[in-house]
């Protein structure tokens, strides 16, 4: 007895947690226990006999008083047989379920030692009692998991996936050195083959079937049909709607009477400045005064000189010549004419007969409209067929001067039968599109070209070298007009697509002309609007007008030292870009042209 006793104190010196907290210490055995004893594992399958066990274990639990002897643990300082509560150690629960082969010792009231360990747990305590014996063999069950572990694993180990998985990361790793640059990779050539760059269609000037397409600019272009049904002689002034039409005899007896007595037009002298910009002010729109005389987009304007009533003349895009009166209130005030196949480019009434309109277009001929014969009489032709621009060379406007869109200009004698002109000459100029003269010196005309805008001397045009007298440069892109001023003649400005307004002093023709100013303002127009032409005021002539592309819609006025001196513009009249502007000699009347053939006419109504 006394030997079961010792074993029993040995055995109960491990014990560590206390009685009044042997749940928490069971749950912390629980714990540490090994996986496969872990009770609700839904893989450990209950061993035999361990339900019969449980039941003694509880029995013995609720058995057990609080008076018998136990044995204490000797870290706590107690005696071997004091009756305070001891620890119980961890490593003794696995040992539960192997009792029943183990001499367990008896203590002095008849109860074992191991039962001594859980005298304090109560009837409530729940205890986790499903585990295996350790002197027990596997089920089989978990025999066929640990084989099938096993088999994972070296299915696995033959994937050889961590060795993958740790080059891979090398190779990440893996870099170009500084300083040193990734070779580059050979392109693959086809051997006997040259390998041609893809290179845009519209910059090789190719069509989508690729057939080359012209370098002659679009208002210059004259379809092969246009000259073919180009009509040759003199035309009958008759409306394009009908033949028979009475309609335009209002209109020719209108334009007849205001153009006698007008052979000769005094100029206006130059005004301040300010009683400029006060007379500008006074100009306004009203709705009478908008009507669409054209089809198709105007391209030039010309304003009768007549001071009692305004006519005004448009020619459009494919051969159309129409005139308004502004005087008549009715419907029929608006009357379209088609003297030319091609692009009305130019439009001058005569300087010594305002009855007579000249107009000239890309289809090569410059006709001349005589309202007293009620006849388009053909005045130029030219078998080219890129007429551009014209100018009067003799102040009386019986000689011309005439540009062409290859660089050739000629000289035509309206006195003389011909309609072949005088003299031609070749200028080397690429897309000539307008001739100025000089209104003084009528000896000099300025050209207006690619990328340059250059004065001759007319008397020259015969030599073999035709050298230009004088040139204004700083022009990078095309230019679309260049005029003189039209009084003195001491200005020249230029609207070059370059987004550039300039004003050059030509009061001395020397080799190279001074510029005055550089005017920044947007000419880009694109395809569909007609380029823009800044044009002189015939009354000051230090001012010009051109359209705009700024919002709200509006035509501008600047001055020739670069400042803005006035903008037109009514929200609820004008909505419209007007490429072509053109001004009254003598009356405070503008009127501007779009790309619609619609005309808009400011003018000052107190008078």
């Amino acid at each position: 007895m006394s030997a079961g006793v010792e074993n029993g104190n040995r055995r109960s010196l491990r014990l560590s947690a206390p009685t009044g907290s042997l749940k928490g210490g069971m749950a912390t055995a629980v714990r540490k226990m090994p996986r496969k004893c872990l009770p609700g594992d839904s893989f450990s399958k209950p061993a035999v006999g361990t339900e019969s066990l449980s039941k003694k274990l509880k029995l013995r639990m609720k058995g057990a008083t609080s008076g018998h002897s136990q044995v204490r643990s000797p870290e706590l300082g107690s005696s071997p047989t004091g009756g305070s509560p001891g620890s119980l150690h961890t490593s003794s629960v696995p040992r539960l379920a192997s009792s029943k082969k183990q001499n367990v010792p008896i203590l002095a009231n008849g109860g074992s030692s191991r039962e001594s360990d859980y005298d304090s747990y109560s009837s409530e305590d729940e205890f986790p009692l499903v585990f295996h014996r350790e002197s027990e063999e596997l089920s089989v069950y978990e025999q066929k998991r640990l084989k099938n572990i096993q088999e994972n694993a070296q299915f696995f180990a033959s994937l050889n996936m961590l060795e993958t998985a740790k080059m891979l990361r090398q190779i990440g790793k893996k870099g170009p050195e500084k300083g040193q640059n990734r070779p580059k990779r050979e392109r693959l050539k086809t051997p006997g083959e040259n390998v041609v760059a893809r290179r845009s269609m519209r910059l090789l000037r190719l069509d989508p079937t690729g057939t080359p397409i012209s370098e002659v600019p679009i208002e210059a272009q004259v379809k092969p049909e246009q000259i073919e049904e180009r009509i040759f002689g003199p035309l009958k002034m008759i409306t394009n709607e009908e033949e028979d039409s009475r309609v335009t005899e209002n209109l020719m007896k209108t334009w007849l009477e205001i153009s006698q007595g007008e052979m000769h037009i005094e100029k206006r002298q130059p005004v301040e400045l300010k009683k400029y910009k006060s007379s500008l002010n006074r100009m306004t729109i009203q709705g009478g005064f908008v009507a669409k005389v054209t089809s198709n987009r105007i391209c030039s304007l010309a304003l009768h000189p007549s001071q009692d009533r305004f006519l005004v003349a448009a020619g459009s895009a494919f051969g159309y010549v129409g005139l308004w009166d502004l005087s008549s209130k009715t419907e029929l005030a608006v009357h379209q004419f088609k003297p030319h196949c091609g692009t009305v480019n130019c439009l001058y009434f005569s300087p010594s007969n305002s009855a007579e309109l000249l107009s000239i277009s890309n289809d090569g001929s410059i006709r001349c409209g005589n309202v007293a014969t009620a006849v388009f009489d053909e005045v130029y032709t030219s078998n080219s067929g890129n007429t551009s621009s014209f100018d009067f060379l003799a102040e009386d406007g019986s000689t011309l001067m005439v540009s062409h869109w290859d660089g050739d200009v000629s000289v035509v004698d309206r006195r003389t039968p011909s309609t072949s002109g005088e003299l031609a000459a070749y200028l080397g100029i690429n897309y000539l599109r307008t001739v100025s003269v000089h209104p003084v010196h009528r000896q000099y005309f300025v050209t207006a070209g690619a990328r340059c805008v250059t004065i001759y001397d007319v008397r020259n045009l015969k030599a073999s070298s035709k050298k230009a007298v004088a040139h204004m440069g700083e022009h990078t892109k095309n230019v679309s007009a260049a005029y003189f001023s039209p009084v003195t003649g001491n200005r020249v400005v230029t609207t070059c697509s370059d987004d550039r307004i300039r004003v050059f002093d030509t009061s001395a023709i020397i080799p190279k002309i001074p510029i005055v100013s550089s005017i920044t303002h947007n000419n880009y127009t694109g395809r569909w609007l007609t380029k823009f032409r800044a044009v002189w005021d015939p009354k000051q002539e230090d001012c010009f007008v051109v359209g705009s592309m700024a919002r709200p819609r509006q035509i501008e006025v600047f001055h020739g030292a670069g400042s803005k001196v006035h903008e037109f513009r009514d929200a609820e009249w004008l909505g419209s870009v007007c490429s072509i502007n053109v001004i009254h000699p003598t009356r405070n009347v503008l009127v501007g042209g779009n790309s619609s053939g619609r005309l808009h006419v400011f003018m000052d109504y107190s008078r």
